[in-house]
């Protein structure tokens, strides 16, 4: 079956750095565009940055530039997010999902991101 797990979140200090992993199964990853989101309590689910599924186009929100990098390793089903500067507002539940036109969307359980003094 299909299965997006998120690892990586945790408790940092503002300014400090995270590394999220997501481990894709269950379908051809290298075929999919990849996505992180985040979602806080009362808010929509918000795009933070997608990567194209050769890994050779990504965007991200104005609010993550030059701070956050989103990359992917075909041959090990991962995508990654590298959160460095991070700000009180960047604290979130922060998703995988995993999207292909007429094919297939599929969203991880979420690991989540607290930014705290």
């Amino acid at each position: 079956q299909v299965q997006l797990v998120e690892s990586g979140g945790g408790l940092v200090q503002p300014g400090g750095s995270l590394r999220l992993s997501c481990t894709a199964s269950g379908f051809p990853f290298s075929d999919y565009t990849m996505s992180w989101y985040r979602q806080t309590p009362g808010k929509e689910r918000e795009l933070v940055a997608a990567i194209g599924s050769g890994g050779d186009g990504t965007n991200y929100v104005e609010s993550v530039t030059g701070r956050f990098t989103i990359s992917r390793d075909n041959a090990m089903n991962r995508v990654y997010l590298q959160i460095n500067g991070l700000k009180p507002e960047d604290a979130a539940l922060y998703y995988c999902h995993a999207h292909s036109e007429g094919a297939g969307n599929y969203w991880g359980q979420g690991t989540r991101v607290t930014v705290s003094s």
